[in-house]
């Protein structure tokens, strides 16, 4: 179904202000970030969308009213998502329990939520209205954590769109905090699942040792890396849906002995093999493929605690040459995203955090690397306010070198995974060619 064109939506929004906790904490707090938490390669903001149909059941309740009172009464527990942070002593980021609040800003639209047809899923064209960005807030320190902007349809739907630092949380950290919203609107008086901050346990060993290879920090020259440089304004943002159909087409040119790999195994090598050959890099030039990683549960041995709702995650690489990826069957490209998920273990993301202390909190090799993160089970798609679960919940879109895997459903009811990419316009024109 076509969208509306872009010029044709409109929205009306209110002054945006600053929701605060229900009550207050006494005194103010200085909490330090993980190891994990503060490197560069996470100082950046994630945006995520939600759309939710009018639902009689609850006629006369107004959204805006309903999200904005539930976020005050969940950041009670959630304290420090109310506060800033500040860079301490080489770097090392902290909150500031001040606070001081979550940038709120409430809006009107004049069109339904059929009128957007294809725009629900990622990416929509109309994020930047849905989710404005208020001048001043977007940088890392010294801002809101979260930012929300709850849009009202004529239809009586609505569109919640947030957008979150991602040193603070995870995706997983966030449904959390979502789903502890979720509880104050049905009447909780607190949480079902305490919060638990306790980031030290996620820190460099007392002696740090690199134990491990990792190949997403590799040192390279990333000035090189035309994806990083690219004008914004000559990219092609588009999502490819796998179903049934495209995941067995798939697997139909796998050879017996991987035929049996995970669906985000053989997807994440189809795309990374396509949109390698698509960017028609130097043959010889090194590629990688990073898959995050979560280390919560039994897995791991990590010893996280349920309610931890900081980073929890690693993203191994593995890496080969650009004309060896191309030249070589999909099975080729399979069994190094097979390889990647292996070296995930406790030594691994121990590692990692000395590496990251040793080498003065680095980020991610940019250059030649494609970062996947598979939140199609995370529970986005679940979060419920009283009008019932949403149309489309979860991330808004690619970047330029990292893809995340959403859950979504057809208009015909078919059910399977969501995968945006973002690549140069010519890029995208060879992509799509196969």
């Amino acid at each position: 179904m076509a969208s509306i064109p872009c010029e044709a939506f409109s929205i009306i929004r209110k002054a945006p202000e600053l929701i605060v906790p229900a009550r207050r904490a006494s005194g103010q707090v200085l909490k330090q970030l993980s190891d994990i938490d503060d490197h560069q390669g996470l100082r950046f903001q994630v945006p995520l969308i939600f759309f939710y149909k009018n639902n009689p059941s609850v006629e006369g309740k107004d959204p805006v009213m309903v999200i904005k009172e539930a976020l005050s009464k969940a950041l009670v527990f959630y304290n420090p998502l109310a506060g800033r942070l500040r860079e301490g002593l080489n770097g090392k980021l902290m909150v500031d329990c001040t606070d001081e609040g979550v940038l709120f800003i409430e809006a009107d639209a004049n069109v339904t939520l059929d009128q957007l047809g294809d725009a629900i899923q990622p990416p929509s064209p109309y994020l930047d209205q849905l989710l404005h960005n208020v001048p001043g807030s977007d940088d890392i320190i010294g801002c809101p954590l979260l930012s929300f902007q709850v849009t009202r349809l004529i239809c009586g739907g609505f569109i919640l769109a947030l957008r979150f630092n991602h040193t603070i949380c995870d995706s997983y950290g966030l449904i959390q905090f979502l789903n502890v919203m979720e509880e104050m609107v049905q009447g909780a008086e607190k949480p079902s699942l305490v919060p638990v901050w306790e980031r030290q346990l996620l820190n460099a060993r007392e002696t740090p040792r690199v134990t491990c290879i990792h190949h997403e920090y590799d040192e390279t020259d990333d000035t090189q890396d035309f994806l990083t440089a690219m004008d914004p304004n000559d990219n092609d943002h588009k999502s490819f849906f796998f179903g049934h159909k495209e995941i067995q087409a798939l697997r139909d040119r796998l050879p017996v002995d991987l035929k049996s790999c995970s669906t985000f195994e053989l997807i994440t090598a189809c795309i990374w093999k396509c949109r390698t050959a698509s960017l028609e890099l130097d043959s010889d030039e090194i590629v990688r493929v990073s898959c995050a990683v979560n280390v919560r549960g039994k897995n791991y041995n990590m010893h996280l605690p349920p309610g931890y709702y900081g980073n929890a995650f690693a993203y191994p690489a593995v890496c080969t040459k650009t004309h060896i990826l191309c030249e070589n069957p999909l099975g080729y490209a399979v069994e190094l995203v097979k390889e990647t998920k292996a070296k995930m273990s406790e030594e691994y993301i121990r590692s990692m955090a000395d590496l990251l202390v040793v080498k003065g909190r680095p980020r991610p090799i940019f250059k030649g690397n494609f970062i996947v993160s598979d939140n199609s089970r995370t529970g986005f798609g679940e979060v419920d306010f009283g009008w019932g679960k949403p149309i489309y919940g979860g991330v808004a879109g690619a970047t330029s070198i990292i893809s995340f895997y959403v859950k979504y459903q057809k208009s015909d009811g078919e059910i399977g995974k969501l995968v945006p990419i973002w690549l140069p316009r010519s890029s995208m024109r060879r992509f799509l060619r196969g």
